[in-house]
């Protein structure tokens, strides 16, 4: 071998070394980053008979696709117990303090009271009271119900901006990819910006990838539908500022396709967006349907009759167009009844009105149940108490028994508390090898309110 060859030789080592030695040092300075996917090099004979350094990346194409389903379903389920415990927080948290259920328990004390001590005005009063009480809460839980919707809708809107921005992203770092793949460049740094992007993007909407000629990279929402070909495809949706019971929102367009909300207590959204769908559109609407069945109920309840005609008594409500509503029957659609539900100024002292109305049944005017005006008259007040103890229909639309006392409907454990407890059930979802994005456990969160099963 001449001194030059030898020189050549031994650089050529050297350079190899140096270039081992860099991608260990690569990996060891990114053992942390977990968009980062580790390097391997190798030393190989060129077909000219020189030894080269070889870099190739311990990708694993089946974990990284189940990372990416694990990710969007971790991100759907958590999406959904935030959702669920902004609408326990309307309840009083975890003793659901403010909740109707807890004003109606107070109510039926006070009113028990009252029919046992029906000459006290006091107590007439305090029955009236708890009355009000109850009502404010039914319109301050609507009033929250719409707001937790309106605010979903937003984070729809925002959500669908990121993603756009993140498509628009992973075109270049695509194309990245494939200027490398046909220079014949290392790949392995333009690979990680794309499956870091890709990471991102399965957060918001479940996603599937296919890998094609030069290393051109597909992507497939979970039914199926063009995310990105060659180019991005639009995402669209129009935003809604203002929702009040029985608003409906828009749907999420991708590459006009509209995309399928969550189903189920638990859940089969994949990706935030499915879940904010679900919550906005399923879970908070049967919330809202509960109420108003309350509401509907306490209406007809406490609505006072002369045998042919029938009247709002304790409790009266606004229809939509502002007039003072009738009684409704089991079978009347009274959506957004809780929103508007009041005391009847008749037995207000503050507006004029006198409380021992609700003793004697005379709060409509049509009726006058104790005729002989006696202050120990309590058959009434018996009556109301007992009624609410006894079975009634609800809707099933509301997603609870359709067959239960007043009483025991505003205590029941709804449906969203077997959603958030079968979220908590799951198994947590297996760890990706340390090429992939480290998973984070599926929360643990107290149970919640109501969404159909």
């Amino acid at each position: 071998m001449s001194l030059t060859s030898a020189l050549n030789s031994v650089q050529s080592i050297f350079n190899n070394t140096g270039q081992q030695s860099s991608v260990v040092s690569t990996n060891i300075a990114n053992v942390g980053n977990s968009d980062y996917v580790r390097r391997e090099a190798s030393i190989t004979t060129s077909l000219s008979g020189a030894q080269v350094v070889s870099i190739s990346r311990a990708q694993e194409t089946a974990l990284l696709a189940q990372y990416l389903q694990s990710n969007a379903k971790d991100s759907a389920q958590q999406t959904l117990v935030t959702g669920l415990e902004s609408l326990q927080s309307l309840m009083g948290g975890n003793d659901y303090e403010t909740s109707p259920s807890t004003y109606l328990a107070a109510f039926q004390e006070a009113l028990q009271t009252y029919a046992t001590s029906p000459s006290n005005t006091t107590a007439a009063q305090s029955a009236v009271t708890a009355a009000q009480d109850l009502a404010n809460s039914l319109n301050t839980a609507t009033d929250g119900v719409q707001s937790i919707r309106a605010e979903a809708d937003a984070e729809i809107a925002t959500q669908v901006s990121t993603l756009n921005t993140l498509l628009s992203q992973f075109e270049a770092a695509n194309n990245a990819v494939k200027l490398a793949t046909s220079t014949g460049a290392d790949t392995s740094t333009a690979l990680d910006a794309r499956e870091k992007l890709l990471k991102q993007i399965s957060s918001i909407v479940g996603v599937t990838s296919v890998v094609r000629d030069n290393n051109d990279m597909a992507l497939y929402t979970s039914d199926g539908t063009v995310l990105f070909e060659t180019m991005p495809r639009t995402v669209t949706f129009a935003s809604t500022a203002t929702y009040v019971a029985g608003t409906e929102g828009n749907a999420i367009y991708i590459d006009g396709v509209a995309l399928d909300a969550g189903e189920g207590s638990t859940t089969s959204a994949s990706g935030s967006l499915q879940a904010l769908l679900q919550l906005r559109d399923e879970i908070a609407p049967t919330f809202q349907d509960q109420l108003d069945q309350i509401a509907k109920a306490l209406v007809q309840v406490f609505s006072e009759t002369d045998g042919s005609t029938s009247a709002p008594g304790l409790f009266t409500w606004t229809t939509a167009s502002g007039t003072t509503g009738e009684t409704p029957s089991d079978t009347d659609d009274v959506t957004g009844i809780a929103s508007t539900i009041s005391v009847n100024p008749a037995v207000v002292t503050s507006e004029g009105g006198d409380a021992t109305k609700l003793r004697d049944g005379t709060i409509s005017g049509i009726t006058n149940l104790n005729t002989s005006g006696d202050s120990g008259f309590s058959d009434n007040l018996d009556a109301l108490y007992q009624a609410l103890t006894e079975q009634r229909s609800f809707s099933a639309d509301a997603g609870l028994s359709t067959t239960q006392s007043l009483r025991d409907y505003a205590s029941a454990p709804s449906a969203g508390s077997n959603n958030i407890e079968a979220t908590r059930r799951r198994p947590q979802k297996p760890r990706p090898p340390r090429c992939l994005a480290p998973t984070r456990p599926i929360p643990t969160k107290p149970a919640s309110i109501s969404t159909r099963s």
